[in-house]
């Protein structure tokens, strides 16, 4: 899953960006509300964690901008402006949640999950598909009835495969997903992190389709 992560202040931008790394996440940090009102525009991510008092534009203008350009993205704010004011203005331009600075990196995570699934459809944290089990609050995998272990980045491939079940995801937005928009890829970097799930997994589990992307079909063969 891929999360732009909007803060100017370096030391809290770094904590956020390194907790979420941990957690599977591709992080794409930004520093500037000129630069944010750009990327949400035309580099959709799967969530925005968006702070309002940045430098070169204000939070809720930015916020307001996407929205009005049709930009369907979750959008958490985040920010020390606490006035109910403030958080009754961002909700209404646009925001999905509200988390009030400071707050614990642990409450910051669990108001991603609940967005993200939300987004989603989902109910829970389990998502089921192609034999395959993955809980997204504990972060483990089951297949065929066995825990399988499995790295950051091969995790976060397969969740977005398997959020996705049964519809081919294309290779640049696996590639954004997995590593972040702000990352450089190497060629062959994503098709290595395939072949190792599949050698974890099962060599049909994933199916390539050539020249686009990479599907997991809803059920098993």
């Amino acid at each position: 899953m891929h999360i732009m992560l909007v803060e100017d202040d370096a030391q809290l931008g770094e904590a956020i960006r390194h907790a979420l790394e941990q957690q599977s996440y591709a992080v794409t940090w930004l520093r500037d509300g000129r630069e944010a009102a750009l990327a949400l525009r035309d580099q959709p991510a799967d969530l925005v964690l968006l702070d309002l008092g940045l430098p070169g534009r204000d939070g809720l203008d930015v916020l307001a901008e996407a929205r009005r350009q049709g930009v369907k993205t979750p959008v958490l704010v985040m920010t020390a402006r606490d006035a109910l004011e403030t958080r009754s203005r961002g909700l209404d331009l646009g925001a999905d949640d509200y988390l009030v600075k400071p707050f614990h990196l642990g409450e910051l995570a669990a108001r991603i999950r609940s967005l993200t699934r939300r987004a989603q459809g989902l109910a829970d944290s389990l998502v089921e598909a192609g034999g395959l089990r993955l809980n997204l609050a504990t972060a483990e995998v089951e297949f065929r009835g066995k825990n399988i272990v499995l790295t950051r980045r091969e995790f976060a491939l397969l969740r977005v495969l398997m959020e996705r079940a049964g519809r081919i995801v294309r290779r640049e937005s696996l590639e954004n997903s997995v590593y972040g928009l702000d990352t450089i890829v190497e060629s062959n970097a994503l098709e290595v992190q395939v072949h190792w799930l599949r050698r974890k997994l099962s060599a049909d589990v994933i199916h390539t389709v050539r020249g686009v992307g990479y599907m997991i079909p809803r059920e098993p063969k």
